[in-house]
């Protein structure tokens, strides 16, 4: 089995995908002194590029969002963008910052040349929460960010981003953000797990039937994910899972995290029922 290499993946067009953005990255924040500044000059696609300052809820939490506004025409990448394209990568760098946790609005799948990606296109809100190192003290937030940007041909990009301090009510438009995340699953689907040559293969039953998907691996990022393969009556979804050992693997039911997207919305399934 041939997979695309992160090189390989960038040189590949990426055609239109629509606005829309249940957290599953690993993210390590790194603490340091928060700086107040904006990008010297946006790379190329990027119309604007800002954390928002947000709010802190009745948790304690840090509430934000990195809002992207894109140029006509190009396109940015999901969590897991498929067989090609480029997941942005948080490097945390504000003062008192613990766990972050991404809340990814549903993406839309797109064909391009008979590759599979999901992203969006447009403007982009990509609600996070932040939960405080040191209960009762401010969140500065600043962060270094690498993402992929796409018009006829796919490149990296990178940003230095910093929010200003949080206000003091909700606001509106990560509110909206947040209702395009994805809502989890009542039930778990039904999976078969099977050994392949290098990897494992998952088949899962699918809720609706012909429903546009993406299949995730929720703890391993190294772990190499092939786009879904519908059956022919559409009730069955099977994609390949690939170590960088490329041999059979112990892989946990658990992990296996399938999002099927329609035009009212998406629903995540976390784990699935192995028979």
């Amino acid at each position: 089995m041939k997979h695309l290499t992160l090189l390989a993946c960038l040189a590949l067009p990426l055609a239109g995908l629509g606005l829309s953005a249940a957290a599953l990255p690993t993210i390590s924040p790194a603490t340091g002194a928060a700086q107040s500044r904006a990008p010297k000059a946006l790379p190329q696609g990027l119309r604007s590029a800002r954390l928002l300052p947000g709010w802190t809820d009745a948790q304690g939490q840090r509430i934000s969002a990195l809002e992207l506004v894109l140029a006509p025409g190009w396109k940015t990448y999901w969590r897991s963008p498929g067989d090609a394209g480029l997941p942005p990568q948080f490097d945390w760098r504000g003062e008192n910052i613990g766990a972050v946790t991404l809340h990814w609005p549903a993406p839309e799948i797109v064909i391009s040349d008979g590759v599979r990606t999901l992203g969006y296109h447009d403007r982009l809100v990509l609600p996070f929460s932040v939960m405080p190192a040191q209960q009762g003290q401010p969140v500065e937030l600043a962060a270094h960010l690498e993402l992929g940007l796409c018009e006829s041909v796919c490149v990296p990009a990178s940003l230095d981003l910093a929010a200003p301090a949080a206000g003091d009510t909700p606001d509106p438009a990560i509110l909206a953000a947040m209702k395009l995340v994805p809502q989890q699953g009542a039930h778990l689907p039904a999976c078969e797990i099977a050994e392949i040559e290098d990897g494992m293969t998952v088949t899962l039953s699918l809720p609706e039937a012909g429903a546009d998907l993406a299949i995730e691996h929720a703890a391993d990022e190294s772990i190499w994910v092939s786009a879904p393969q519908l059956s022919a009556d559409g009730t069955e979804a099977s994609a390949d899972f690939v170590a960088p050992s490329g041999k059979p693997f112990p892989l946990d039911p658990d992990a296996v995290v399938m999002t099927l997207i329609g035009a009212q919305g998406a629903v995540e399934y976390q784990g699935c029922a192995a028979g």
